[in-house]
């Protein structure tokens, strides 16, 4: 008897790490799946891009069909003359001043609401989080006489002051997340040497909860780079953004899928870079709380 109990134990724990490894095996093979499902769409576009406009048209698309580069030559002006430069210019503007406005504005908002924490904090998160309940159209019409009324239309300002308070709820929210994981002691230890709410943002606070930082800032910089509703209102021939560059592919004579694929890609391109540059802070920021 007492042979069989000794060796049931070991068999036991084999079967379980045996399931373990199995289960894990199982979650992996599912998000190279998922992984491929969402990868699929854009591997699609990029190579539509690559072929000629009767062979991106055929259905089905011909996956052999030659490479060109056309569309590519296309989307920077071979055949009109149009530069995507300035829009593709005045989006890079608008979406990093944007962005370091959010970062600079949300911090102190969010070291109030977290680590010094204000009365009726929580009222304050949702009136921030409020703002986002309302649809973006419905205030399009009074945005487009404020800016008509100061002369800001077709100006680039006009985006990065929209920009900014719209980001910034979305930034004070993933900043509080991130902050209140930032230890107390360490604060404590600052605040007994003499530092400056200034000093203890930069120096201590800043580089704990860089990943959420660099976390804050690329989904800034997404949604503002992908904004175009009111960008498209907003500017006009001087300031329009790649976004709005981008829908005038879409002309009377038919969609050239290739020519908008290659369009598509070009202006993607920012983004993904971006997300590839701080691909490993991102994951690490978004692990600290900020999305569950």
């Amino acid at each position: 008897m007492a042979a069989s109990i000794t060796t049931s134990v070991p068999r036991r724990s084999t079967d379980q790490g045996s399931a373990a490894r199995r289960k894990r095996s199982a979650l992996g093979l599912l998000a190279w799946l998922c992984g491929i499902v969402f990868f699929l769409p854009v591997a699609w576009m990029v190579l539509t891009s690559l072929h000629s406009e009767p062979n991106a048209a055929t259905n089905p698309p011909s996956i052999g069909a030659p490479l060109t580069f056309q569309g590519y030559r296309e989307f920077f002006g071979a055949s009109t003359g149009v530069s995507p430069w300035p829009p593709l210019i005045n989006s890079l503007s608008a979406s990093v001043v944007s962005t370091l406005l959010v970062l600079v504005l949300s911090m102190p908002a969010a070291y109030a609401l977290s680590i010094k924490p204000v009365r009726k904090w929580s009222d304050a998160m949702f009136f921030f989080l409020s703002t986002k309940m309302l649809p973006a159209v419905a205030g399009l019409l009074p945005v487009y006489l404020i800016a008509q009324n100061t002369g800001m239309l077709d100006n680039v300002a006009v985006l990065i002051v929209l920009y900014t308070s719209m980001n910034l709820p979305i930034a004070v929210w993933m900043m509080r997340s991130f902050l209140s994981e930032v230890p107390v002691e360490i604060l404590e230890a600052a605040s007994i040497d003499g530092a400056g709410l200034p000093t203890t943002l930069a120096r201590i606070v800043a580089p704990v909860v860089a990943p959420g930082i660099a976390a804050t800032a690329l989904i800034s910089f997404i949604f503002s780079w992908n904004e175009l509703l009111f960008a498209r209102v907003l500017t006009g021939v001087v300031s329009s953004t790649a976004p709005v560059f981008l829908t005038g592919f879409v002309t009377s004579q038919g969609l050239f899928l290739a020519k908008v694929c290659a369009a598509a890609v070009c202006v993607s391109l920012p983004v993904l870079i971006a997300g590839f540059a701080a691909q490993d802070k991102l994951v690490q920021g978004l692990s600290l709380g900020a999305v569950k």
